[in-house]
């Protein structure tokens, strides 16, 4: 069974940085032919997708909260993807989950969830 197993989340204040991983395995075939997600959500809110990229890395999406702040990467020798966050606001708390292979508009595999806290 394919695992996503997220890391780097905790408590931060505003203006703050931190970077989210998310270690992949069990991945039966290619690592880096799967498109990479990242989404949130919020208390009280619907989860939203925030970010995409490509197999090799590329940024396909910011949501228009995110740009600028956030960066998605992936290094495909070690199998992780990162999420990048800087200039943390308020509103970027949430829980922060990982996707990975992207099928029409969702993807098959997502992380568990991590829980990042921006105070003021």
């Amino acid at each position: 069974q394919v695992q996503l197993v997220e890391s780097g989340g905790g408590s931060v204040q505003a203006g703050g940085s931190l970077k989210l991983s998310c270690a992949v395995s069990r991945l039966g075939f290619s690592f880096a032919i799967c498109g990479m997600g990242w989404y949130r959500q919020a208390p009280g809110k619907e989860r939203e997708l925030i970010s995409t990229g490509s197999g090799d890395g590329l940024p396909t999406y910011y949501e228009n909260s995110v740009k600028g702040r956030f960066t998605i990467s992936r290094d495909n020798a070690k199998k992780t993807l990162y999420l990048q966050m800087n200039s943390l606001k308020t509103e970027d708390t949430a829980v922060y989950y990982c996707a990975l292979c992207r099928t029409g508009e969702g993807f098959s595999y997502r992380g568990q969830g991590i829980q990042v806290f921006v105070s003021s």
